[in-house]
């Protein structure tokens, strides 16, 4: 937690340099800000629960209960997925998001951002040397770090891509142990359970995850401008 509140102050420290403040970051509105948190997290957190629902259902395996998951996992888990998920919107998509769409407009600044989100994860997953994996994460995290962005600069906020970014990340990491923590709240009840193959294997691992970033993307590209960062991500 205290990275990521160092991150903050740096991010406004950096803000106060640039001539702004931080309304640049969307700390503003409360009641449109709760409102895009609660639909960034439940249409997140949905598609997240789909993909993982999908797979038990194609390979034939059900999702159990972790025996002695109890109140300090979830909130050990909350915090974790919760720090992690600020510390890296706090670097992709603050101030330097900000300062790139001042700089470049909102299509490079926002291309930009999800190359860096995408080469980010070669080093966070360890995967130099296998080409094919790093392609295959490229695409996806970039994908969806495209959208965190695009999210940002059509908001004005950071609540927005936070709240995408958590309820993805909490569905994943902790209801159903598909992340860096190991088994927390569900695991699969067979061992090798995401073997699948040919267009099964597509459709969980491709299509159903790049459905939500362009889904949201498309639905953001159609919603009517609302100022200078925002709006159509486009010249």
């Amino acid at each position: 937690m205290l990275g990521a509140l160092i991150l903050l102050l740096l991010n406004l420290l950096v803000l106060r340099l640039a001539g702004a403040g931080p309304r640049a970051l969307g700390i503003d509105a409360p009641v449109r800000r709760l409102l895009e948190f609660t639909a960034g997290v439940l249409l997140a957190a949905g598609f997240a629960a789909l993909q993982l629902l999908v797979l038990a259902g194609l390979a034939g395996f059900d999702w159990v209960l972790r025996p002695g998951y109890g109140v300090s996992d979830l909130l050990g888990g909350l915090r974790w997925n919760v720090v992690s998920v600020l510390f890296e919107e706090l670097i992709f998509r603050g101030a330097l998001l900000w300062l790139a769409i001042r700089w470049l407009g909102p299509v490079r600044a926002c291309l930009l951002s999800a190359a860096a989100f995408g080469v980010y994860h070669w080093f966070s997953y360890g995967l130099f040397g296998d080409l094919v994996t790093m392609a295959y994460v490229f695409v996806l995290t970039g994908t969806f770090g495209l959208m965190l962005a695009a999210a940002f600069a059509w908001s004005r906020s950071l609540v927005l891509p936070i709240a995408l970014h958590l309820g993805w990340n909490l569905v994943n990491n902790e209801v159903f142990s598909k992340g860096p923590m190991g088994e927390r709240w569900l695991t699969a009840s067979v061992e090798d359970a995401a073997r699948l193959g040919g267009l099964e294997q597509v459709l969980v691992s491709i299509v159903i995850p790049l459905s939500m970033p362009l889904l949201v993307l498309l639905v953001l590209n159609r919603l009517p401008q609302d100022g200078p960062r925002s709006g159509r991500i486009e010249q």
